[in-house]
């Protein structure tokens, strides 16, 4: 598959429409019903090349985008989403910054 290819598991005839939101593939139990004696063949069964992990990215991008940003009568969820995004990246990578200037009672 190249890039800006559709999947290959994507058959139009069956499919319908091209949702870049689904996954295509073959189904498999949901993470939230898989026992814990099964936890370990279920990761196994995960695709955990680059393309697959690009391709959950994109799919998790365009169900964001579906639910949020799109709708036509779209709230004010996404600014305040991608604010509070933005806040913990930026205390994340000036945290260790931050942390010499505690201030600590020493009494």
């Amino acid at each position: 598959m190249a890039f800006g290819d559709y999947p290959a598991e994507y058959n139009p005839k069956v499919h319908g429409p091209y949702d870049p939101a689904r996954y295509y593939g073959k189904p498999d139990t949901p993470f939230g019903q898989v026992k814990l004696t099964e936890l370990g063949a279920w990761f196994s069964r995960r695709n955990k090349s680059p393309s697959a992990l690009a391709g959950a990215m994109s799919r998790a991008w365009w169900r964001w985008q579906h639910k949020y940003v799109q709708p036509k009568r779209a709230g004010i969820a996404p600014f305040f989403q991608i604010t509070f995004a933005a806040m913990t990246f930026f205390y994340l990578i000036n945290y260790g910054k931050m942390r010499h200037h505690r201030n600590y009672k020493y009494h």
